[in-house]
């Protein structure tokens, strides 16, 4: 044999040893080198997988804004008449202020403070501390007294003070 075709095969079993090198260990060598995939994680890490054929909800409403136009932005009917409240003819504002002057003349009555953008009276009276409310309605406002829960005051002080503001604001 010529010293040529030595060297010829020799090169060609670099080669070839070569090539085979790049085909069994060729993953490493193009950019995963030594990585692993998220299935080698945790169970907890992994990322959730959603099956193809599973169908989401529809969420494209999820975050839209009630029109104006809604029920919220009308006034609120009138609530049945009790004992603890009255509907006054005229807007809010107007009977907060008309209930404020009625409620600084019913003897024995303190108020400890008014919150007009509440509507509300903070008042005591005879031992008994409730919220005399005034609240939007269709026919006019209506006029309340609250307990400290915001259920309607049932007691003897809120049912007296009330019928004293009802005949103090009678038309």
């Amino acid at each position: 044999m010529s010293p040529t075709s030595r060297v010829a095969r020799a090169a060609m079993a670099v080669l070839l040893a070569s090539t085979v090198a790049v085909l069994l260990g060729g993953c490493s060598w193009f950019g995963k080198g030594g990585k692993r995939g998220d299935y080698a994680l945790a169970q907890e890490q992994r990322p959730l997988e959603v099956p193809p054929d599973l169908n989401l909800p529809d969420t494209s409403g999820a975050m839209a804004l009630p029109s104006t136009s809604s029920a919220a932005a009308r006034p609120a009917a009138a609530p049945a008449p009790s004992a603890s409240g009255f509907t006054v003819p005229g807007t809010r504002d107007e009977v907060f202020a008309r209930v404020g002057t009625a409620l600084e003349a019913i003897d024995g009555l303190a108020i400890a403070s008014r919150a007009q953008l509440l509507g509300t009276y903070d008042v005591a009276y005879q031992g008994t501390d409730f919220l005399v409310r005034v609240t939007a309605v269709e026919s006019g406002a209506y006029v309340s007294a609250v307990d400290p829960r915001g259920l309607p005051a049932t007691g003897e002080a809120p049912l007296k003070a009330i019928a004293a503001l009802q005949a103090a604001l009678a038309p």
